[in-house]
């Protein structure tokens, strides 16, 4: 693995560490209310940030908190950029995690599939 990857990765948890107390302490922005920042990918050249995030609502909800995000990306990328010091700081682009839901998701497949074999057991 070359260093810069090991790099890299800290930069993006760095990045992950910040905008997360920044969204919680500092942004202001109704739209956005509570969510959660669940990783960071920081391109090679550091040149952009996919900020993933996740939140528990309907569609309409996502919708909002990621305008909210994208309207205060400016703010957030210099707040973060001053914090760390960092002579290039990655363009944030906020990402919906699907991966959560998708969790709940294939949990309750695998309870009702278990419900359902235990209504009908087999016979050896």
């Amino acid at each position: 693995m070359p260093k810069d990857a090991s790099r890299t990765r800290r930069v993006a948890e760095q990045i992950q560490r910040e905008l997360a107390e920044l969204i919680q302490l500092e942004l202001k922005d109704p739209r956005v209310g509570m969510i959660t920042v669940t990783g960071v990918e920081v391109t090679s050249d550091y040149s952009h940030a996919k900020v993933f995030f996740s939140l528990l609502g309907d569609q309409a909800r996502l919708q909002q908190a990621l305008l909210g995000l994208n309207s205060a990306s400016g703010y957030l990328r210099s707040q973060v950029a001053h914090r760390m010091k960092l002579r290039i700081m990655p363009a944030l682009h906020f990402v919906h995690d699907v991966s959560i839901e998708e969790g709940m998701r294939l949990d309750k497949l695998i309870s009702d599939a278990v419900a359902e074999d235990a209504l009908h057991p087999t016979e050896d």
